[in-house]
């Protein structure tokens, strides 16, 4: 039952409020106070799904609360309650984040429809908020090595910047992870964050993958058709193994990154985009540099900061807390009880030449589980898991 709390100092319109909250609609629990001040000390100790507050008011008017509130608990929508001459504060609260105002006398219908409104918006918000800590948990970064935390320690620095990053490392180290925590972490987080293999897409197809087309440009080309940079306008691409992409390729993204412009395949139309760039490869660019593969001015344009993720052989450390966190994601996917790993079963796991890095971690523990006894043991691991 949504929780609501009516601040008004004039009893007669808080009885009504209240009258018509919680006996005409019988659907919500409803408290009240009769002033900001004890108003907003309730807010702080109790929660609530909506707040009803009145403008003004004795000891604090509803804009100092609104204000006061929305710095510790901004998710509680708001409905300000004004009186005929409080009309252009009514407005004004909106820009401070109310999500709408009824004057008085408050009308049934105006006052219900504005309230079933703004406890749907609750709703969506705490959905999102929920939606996020999944997207988050996703891309999680497992591990407490030093030189997971120092990779950590640098994204908390330059994710709130705009300077594009270039992720370095093996294959299957988890470099799309740190993209990924880099831009959730960034002022970009509320916009799109395109992904493109440029490794999975030919060489004659990646211009107009990332910059799109218009119809005609080529067989095939039915219909215009917007690339992946204008769908991540506003937010932030990602090029992984950008290493192979092709030098004409290469031209059009140095030409992107130097005057946030692209144009469609066939066209000389240009179309401005804002967006940041993090790219990701697993080639030494100074060697395809050196080797004319690769242009070393796109390569200083994205190599703005560098961070190198390490292979699980200079990690070793963190291998107990990477098995104990895919045993039980993997148990949960395949809807089983979650296995434990023995002591000496984790030690073995941990003295193995990982190539295939992470990655290959995950496959190995999943082959366990699925074979191994209740509680992996040494013997599963040499049975299941030689290399």
């Amino acid at each position: 039952m949504p929780k609501i709390l009516v601040i008004e100092d004039e009893a007669a319109i808080r009885r009504v409020l209240v009258k018509i909250l919680s006996e005409e609609s019988n659907t919500y629990q409803v408290e009240q106070a009769e002033d900001g001040l004890a108003g907003a000390e309730i807010i702080k100790s109790e929660d609530f799904d909506l707040v009803l507050c009145d403008i003004k008011m004795p000891k604090m008017d509803g804009v100092e609360v609104l204000e006061a509130i929305k710095k510790v608990k901004p998710e509680i929508p708001f409905v300000m309650i004004s009186g005929h001459g409080d009309l252009d504060t009514a407005v004004n609260t909106m820009r401070l984040g109310a999500f709408d105002y009824i004057s008085k006398p408050p009308d049934l219908n105006r006052l219900l429809n504005t309230v079933r409104n703004a406890l749907d918006r609750k709703e969506l918000v705490v959905e999102n908020k929920i939606l996020k800590k999944k997207v988050s948990k996703k891309y999680e970064m497992i591990g407490k090595s030093d030189a997971i935390s120092q990779i950590k320690e640098m994204i908390e620095k330059v994710a709130p910047t705009e300077a594009r990053v270039l992720v370095t490392g093996p294959n299957g180290t988890g470099k799309e992870l740190v993209a990924h925590w880099l831009h959730e972490k960034s002022t970009r987080s509320k916009g799109p964050m395109i992904e493109v293999n440029c490794a999975a897409i030919a060489s004659e197809l990646i211009e107009s993958e990332l910059f799109g087309h218009v119809k005609g440009a080529f067989t095939g080309a039915a219909k215009d058709r917007a690339g992946k940079f204008e769908a991540a306008n506003k937010g932030t691409i990602f090029l992984d193994e950008i290493g192979d992409m092709s030098l004409s390729a290469q031209a059009k993204v140095l030409r992107a990154l130097q005057e946030s412009r692209v144009q469609r395949v066939g066209s000389d139309k240009d179309i401005k985009v804002d967006v940041r760039v993090v790219a990701a490869t697993n080639k030494n660019l100074k060697e395809e540099i050196a080797e004319g593969r690769f242009r070393e001015d796109l390569y200083h344009r994205l190599a703005v900061i560098l961070i190198k993720v390490p292979a699980l052989n200079d990690r070793r450390d963190d291998i107990p807390e990477l098995i104990n966190h895919f045993a039980k994601k993997i148990s949960s996917e395949q809807g089983t009880t979650p296995k434990t790993f023995s002591t000496k079963a984790t030690k073995l796991l941990q003295e193995y030449d990982w190539t295939g890095n992470i990655r290959e971690l995950r496959n190995v523990v999943e082959r366990l589980i699925i074979l191994g006894e209740k509680e992996v043991s040494e013997k599963d691991v040499k049975l299941f898991a030689s290399k």
